[in-house]
C-alpha cells in the first residue's frame, strides 16, 4: 500500500505546475508552493503553505487547494481531515480518476468500506492500471459479508492482471473461510503452478485438502511440504492432525513432537498425543519440559492416574494447591480418588466435603459408601 500512495502521488502531482511562482504584484502562489513542498516531501511546510491560502479570493483554485490539502493530511497520516478534504475537492469540480482511488484509500483505512467502493467506482479505467486497486475493492466486499461480489471481483483482476497470481491466493483464502475447501484446493493448485508459494499457502492448502476429506493426499501435500520448509512447526502440525484423523497417532505424536521443538508451545499437546497412544512415560518425560505450571500438573495428574500411581496422584495435592487449582472440583474429586486409593480416607473426605457439582456431588457419594465399606471390612479394599 505505501508504493500505491507513491505511485498515485507522482501522478497526481504532475497535475499541478512544476514550481511556484509570484503574480504581476508580487504576491506569492502558496498552491504552486504547496505542490513543490509535497513533492519534495516537505509534507509540513505544504501544510503552512496551504493555510495561507484565501479561498474567499476572487479565482482562487478550490478544486486544487483541496486535492493538494488532502494528499498532505494523507502523507502525514491523518486520515479524517484528508477524506475530509479529498470529499470538498470533488464537490467543487475535482473530477480526476486517481483522486478518486486516494479517496477509496482514505475509506478504507478509516474503515468505511462501502465508501471505498463507491469511489474505486467513481475511478473508473483509472483502476487499470492498479492492481491493488482490485484487491481492495475486495477486501471491502469481503469485510462487508458480501463473499460473492469479493469473489467476482477477485476474478475480475485476475482476468485484467493475468501475470499477478496473487488475485487466485486471495480467492483461496476466502474460499477456505467460506467452507469451500474442495473449490480452495483447485484454486490452490492453480496459484502453485504459477507461484513458488510461501508457507501460509502450503498450511492453507493443506487444512483445505484435510477438511474436504481428502486425507491420504493431504498427507503426501504436506509431507512435500515438509522438505520445502523444514524449520516451520505449523506445516508438522497440520501434518500431525492429518495423521491424527488417520488413526496413526504415533506418527502424530512423533512429528509434534518435532514441531514442539521449533515452538515449545505445542510440548503440552505433543504429550496428550503420547498418552492418547498408549506410551505414557514417553509422554511423562514430555510433560517435565513444560513451562506454564497448571497445564504441567493438570497433565501430570492424568498420567498418574492413567498409569494407576495413585501415590503420586496423592502426593500433586500439594502443587496443584499452590498453583490455585484444587478450585477446579474435577481436580479436587482426582485428588480425593487418589487418597482413597492410598488409604488416607480422612483426607479423601476432606476434599469431598468441598465438592458442590451435581455430577460430582453424586460420584463423591459413591466414594463414600467405598470408603465406610473398607473402613467396615478392610479386605475389601485389599
Amino acid at each position: 500500500m505505501k508504493h500505491f500512495t507513491i505511485i498515485l502521488l507522482s501522478l497526481l502531482l504532475g497535475l499541478c505546475p512544476p514550481a511556484f511562482a509570484a503574480d504581476g504584484e508580487g504576491e506569492v502562489d502558496f498552491l504552486a508552493l504547496a505542490a513543490l513542498m509535497l513533492r519534495d516531501g516537505n509534507v509540513d511546510r505544504a501544510i503552512i503553505a496551504l493555510d495561507q491560502v484565501d479561498l474567499t479570493a476572487e479565482g482562487v483554485d478550490r478544486v486544487r487547494y483541496y486535492t493538494l490539502r488532502g494528499m498532505a493530511h494523507m502523507r502525514r497520516n491523518e486520515r479524517e481531515p484528508a477524506r475530509d478534504a479529498l470529499l470538498m475537492a470533488v464537490d467543487s469540480g475535482q473530477a480526476e480518476p486517481v483522486v478518486f482511488v486516494y479517496l477509496a484509500q482514505v475509506n478504507y483505512q478509516l474503515e468505511d468500506y462501502r465508501a471505498t467502493i463507491d469511489a474505486l467506482d467513481r475511478a473508473g479505467d483509472a483502476l487499470a492500471r492498479v492492481p491493488s486497486a482490485y484487491h481492495m475493492k475486495a477486501q471491502s466486499y469481503w469485510l462487508l459479508d458480501e463473499p460473492v461480489m469479493a469473489l467476482a471481483t477477485l476474478d475480475q483482476g485476475a482476468r485484467m492482471f493475468r501475470d499477478d497470481p496473487n488475485f487466485i491466493r486471495r480467492k483461496v483464502f476466502y474460499l477456505v473461510d467460506l467452507g469451500l475447501y474442495k473449490a480452495a484446493v483447485e484454486q490452490g493448485r492453480r496459484y502453485l503452478e504459477q507461484s513458488a508459494g510461501k508457507l501460509e499457502d502450503y498450511v492453507a492448502l493443506g487444512n483445505a485438502l484435510r477438511a474436504s476429506g481428502e486425507l491420504d493426499e493431504a498427507a503426501s501435500f504436506l509431507e512435500e511440504a515438509q522438505l520445502i520448509f523444514p524449520d516451520s512447526a505449523d506445516v508438522k502440525k497440520v501434518l500431525a492432525h492429518v495423521y491424527i484423523e488417520r488413526g496413526e497417532l504415533s506418527a502424530a505424536a512423533d512429528l509434534l513432537y518435532k514441531a514442539a521443538l521449533l515452538d515449545p508451545g505445542l510440548l503440552a499437546e505433543a504429550a496428550e498425543l503420547y498418552r492418547r497412544a498408549g506410551q505414557i512415560h514417553r509422554a511423562l518425560a514430555i510433560n517435565g519440559r513444560l513451562s506454564d505450571q497448571p497445564e504441567k500438573f493438570r497433565q501430570r495428574l492424568a498420567l498418574y492416574l492413567e498409569l494407576h500411581n495413585y501415590e503420586q496422584a496423592a502426593a500433586m495435592e500439594v502443587p496443584l494447591r499452590r498453583v490455585g487449582l484444587l478450585e477446579n472440583e474435577d481436580l479436587r474429586y482426582a485428588i480425593a480418588y487418589s487418597l482413597f486409593k492410598t488409604g488416607a480416607f480422612g483426607a479423601a473426605e476432606e476434599h469431598l466435603s468441598a465438592l458442590n457439582r451435581p455430577d460430582l456431588f453424586r460420584k463423591a457419594a459413591e466414594l463414600r459408601r467405598a470408603i465406610q465399606d473398607c473402613v467396615e471390612d478392610s479386605w475389601k479394599c485389599l
